[in-house]
């Protein structure tokens, strides 16, 4: 498993829960193009990946916090978590132009951002393969480097093919119970139309909670109904993250398929989670993780 800095541990916290606080939706100007795409902040770990990966990094003045990879970008000045900006603390850094994903907040910076003679363009997102091709469309096109985005759209699209293909074949798909978090014995379980239900679904299992969306609070009830084989977790244990024995000590998680076999998968969060460049390789980490040899090359 990959296991990262502590940064990368708390941006991973901090991504999930973006998903469990929504916001309402901005009109954020989309598939725009910067007319001086220099002295660009870039706010969305997975934005900053991208325009590494692109080899444009140059053009990157300021960063927020979730975004940790490469660690190159932690060298950049850090303008706050994407969900809690302030106007000042991203303006102080004179950028040229922002780059946004979805999401970013709250609504009054947004608002304020957007008025202020900086030209701002929004990344769309959503957890799957396309989402991850037109965040790296979008963000080629913002950057004038249309062709460049194109071969790397073209080869991250290729590379999670491959991966989902490992699990092809697999009949008994495994039902996988995302914990962000198990304070005080409350688990806080992943649902739809998140990052984490996202990895699940390319990694050829089902998510085991059903019937609604973002992060929530799980019943005992949900739980036992829920009948997880495995859980999967962020690697990073401390803050919100709780240690193996907790999480198996709980007494409704040790009824469960995953807790009388003590299954317990981690990985690193940003890693995981993010949807950008490295999807690819952690679909295929979280696949073998959870199906072993049957899937493994």
């Amino acid at each position: 498993m990959k296991i990262f800095s502590r940064f990368a541990a708390r941006a991973a916290m901090l991504l999930c829960m973006a998903a469990f606080t929504p916001l309402a939706a901005t009109s954020a100007e989309i598939d725009g193009k910067f007319e001086d795409p220099t002295r660009i902040a870039a706010i969305g770990g997975s934005i900053t990946e991208i325009v590494f990966a692109l080899g444009e990094q140059d053009r990157l003045i300021a960063r927020d916090t979730t975004s940790v990879f490469p660690p190159e970008a932690l060298e950049l000045p850090d303008v706050g978590y994407m969900r809690q900006l302030s106007p000042e603390g991203v303006l102080s850094v004179n950028p040229g132009g922002i780059l946004a994903l979805e999401g970013s907040g709250p609504k009054e910076t947004i608002d304020v951002l957007k008025k202020a003679s900086v030209p701002y363009i929004e990344v769309p997102e959503t957890f799957d393969r396309e989402g991850i091709i037109r965040k790296i469309d979008v963000v080629g096109k913002a950057l004038g480097v249309e062709k460049k985005a194109d071969a790397l759209a073209a080869e991250v699209g290729a590379k999670i093919d491959e991966a989902k293909a490992l699990t092809g074949n697999v009949k008994d798909r495994k039902r996988v119970l995302f914990i962000l978090s198990a304070q005080g014995g409350k688990i806080m379980a992943s649902g739809a139309d998140t990052a984490a239900n996202g990895i699940i679904e390319l990694a050829g299992a089902v998510n085991a909670i059903e019937g609604y969306s973002g992060y929530k609070q799980l019943t005992e009830e949900a739980i036992v109904d829920a009948r997880p084989d495995v859980i999967l977790m962020m690697g990073q244990i401390g803050g919100h993250q709780s240690g193996d024995d907790e999480i198996l000590g709980n007494p409704i998680i040790a009824t469960t398929p995953a807790g009388k076999a003590r299954r317990v998968v981690r990985m690193d969060g940003a890693y995981m989670l993010g949807f950008g460049p490295r999807t690819a390789d952690a679909v295929r980490d979280v696949a073998v993780a959870l199906y072993g040899k049957e899937v493994a090359d």
